[in-house]
C-alpha cells in the first residue's frame, strides 16, 4: 500500500489547525503519517500540539515566516524527503470530511485503472453556506479529433483540469520528483497556480466530485485590494501583482501577460483616483517589481537549508492512530448535515 502523507502548513490559527487534524485523523483512510509545518507561530501552537497528544504527528517548526510559499515548498520537501508515495497537503482552515483521502485515492486507482496518466488529484471544496469555493479550471486540451477532451471522465465524478489550488490536494510522489517544488520566494498567493500549471504540462490533474471539504472563513471572495480592510494583510498584495504577471508571462501567451499588466495599471490609476493612495503605490511596487521577477524551482531532494530558514522538528503523540470515533467527537457537523439542501 502507497504511503501517504499529510502536510498542513500553519500560522497563528492554533484553534483552526485543531479542527483540521481532528478532521485529518477522522479519515477513513489512514494517513501514514501527519506533517505540521508551523510557520513560526507565536500563538501557542506547538504547546497546543504538544498537549493534544496526536498519534504519528510530526511537527516542524521553521525559524521565522517565509511565508505561504516557503511553508507548502518546507511541507513537500520534508514529506517526499520522508518517503512519502503521496501527498496530502492542504491550509490549516482545511476541514476535510471523513472519506475524503479515501475518494482521492480512489480516483487515483480509477485514472491508472484505465490507463490515464495525472499530476494530481483534488478535493472539491465549499464554504459554510454551501458555496464553491477555490474553483480550479478546467484542461481544455483536445483529443485526436480535435475536440476538446475534457467530458471523458465525467462519468466517474472525474473532471481534468489545469490550474488548481493547495486546498485538499493529493500530489504523487513522481510529480514532485519530475517537476519538483513550489516557488518559496513568490512568498504568498500564486504559487499553488504556478505549481498546478507547472506539473500538468504534460497530464492533467483531476477534480473530485466526491472528495469534499470544507474551506472556512472564504465567504469574501477571492483576493481584491479594493475591498481588504486588514492592514495586516494590505501590504501582501504587492505580491499578489507580482506573482500574477509572472505566471502570466510564464505560462500564457505575450497578449495576455500584457493585458494583465494594463489591468494593474487601471487598478492603480482606480485606487488612485478614489484617493486611495496607499493602495496604489502597494500596486506600483508589484508591477515593478515583477520587471525582475524571475525565480526558478528546485528540486524535491534538495537541502532543507536552502529555504534560508532554520527548522526544530518534533515528534509527538502515539504512534497508532486513534479510534475513528475518538476523532470524530471532535469534528464539527459532517457536511451533508451543514449543506443538506445541496445535497438532498
Amino acid at each position: 500500500m502507497q504511503k501517504i502523507f499529510a502536510v498542513v502548513l500553519t500560522y497563528n490559527r492554533k484553534d483552526l489547525l485543531a479542527k483540521c487534524l481532528a478532521a485529518i485523523y477522522a479519515q477513513t483512510r489512514r494517513c501514514d503519517a501527519v506533517l505540521v509545518i508551523d510557520n513560526a507561530s507565536s500563538d501557542g501552537t506547538e504547546q497546543m500540539l504538544l498537549e493534544a497528544d496526536y498519534p504519528d504527528l510530526e511537527f516542524h517548526v521553521l525559524s521565522h515566516n517565509i511565508g505561504a510559499s516557503g511553508g507548502f515548498n518546507a511541507g513537500f520537501r520534508l514529506a517526499y524527503q520522508g518517503g512519502a508515495d503521496m501527498v496530502w497537503m492542504m491550509d490549516d482552515d482545511v476541514i476535510a470530511e471523513p472519506d475524503a483521502l479515501q475518494r482521492l485515492v480512489e480516483a487515483d486507482q480509477t485514472l491508472a485503472d484505465n490507463g490515464m496518466e495525472r499530476s494530481f488529484l483534488l478535493s472539491t471544496a465549499y464554504t459554510e453556506s454551501g458555496l464553491i469555493t477555490n474553483a480550479p479550471s478546467l484542461d481544455v486540451r483536445h483529443n485526436r479529433i480535435r475536440y476538446e477532451n475534457w467530458p471523458l471522465t465525467l462519468r466517474h465524478g472525474l473532471a481534468p483540469i489545469r490550474r488548481g489550488t493547495f486546498v485538499s490536494i493529493l500530489v504523487p510522489r513522481p510529480t514532485l520528483e519530475n517537476y519538483g517544488l513550489p516557488i518559496a520566494s513568490m512568498f504568498i498567493w500564486g504559487e499553488d497556480t504556478e505549481y498546478t500549471l507547472r506539473v500538468t504540462d504534460k497530464a492533467p490533474g483531476y477534480l473530485v466530485g466526491n472528495s469534499r471539504v470544507l474551506h472556512l472563513r472564504q465567504e469574501n471572495g477571492s483576493i481584491d485590494i479594493k475591498a481588504e480592510t486588514n492592514q495586516a494583510r494590505l501590504k501582501y498584495h504587492r505580491h499578489y501583482v507580482r506573482n500574477e504577471v509572472f505566471v502570466a508571462r510564464k505560462y500564457y501567451r505575450q497578449r495576455r501577460a500584457l493585458l494583465t499588466v494594463m489591468h494593474q495599471f487601471r487598478l492603480m490609476w482606480e485606487l488612485a483616483t478614489r484617493g486611495e493612495w496607499g493602495k496604489a503605490r502597494i500596486v506600483l511596487q508589484g508591477l515593478i517589481e515583477s520587471g525582475r521577477f524571475k525565480p526558478g524551482s528546485e528540486p524535491a531532494s534538495a537541502p532543507i537549508e536552502s529555504l534560508g530558514v532554520e527548522v526544530r522538528s518534533v515528534r509527538a503523540g502515539r504512534t497508532a492512530c486513534c479510534p475513528a470515533t475518538e476523532a470524530h467527537e471532535q469534528l464539527p457537523e459532517p457536511l451533508e448535515q451543514r449543506l443538506g439542501v445541496l445535497f438532498n
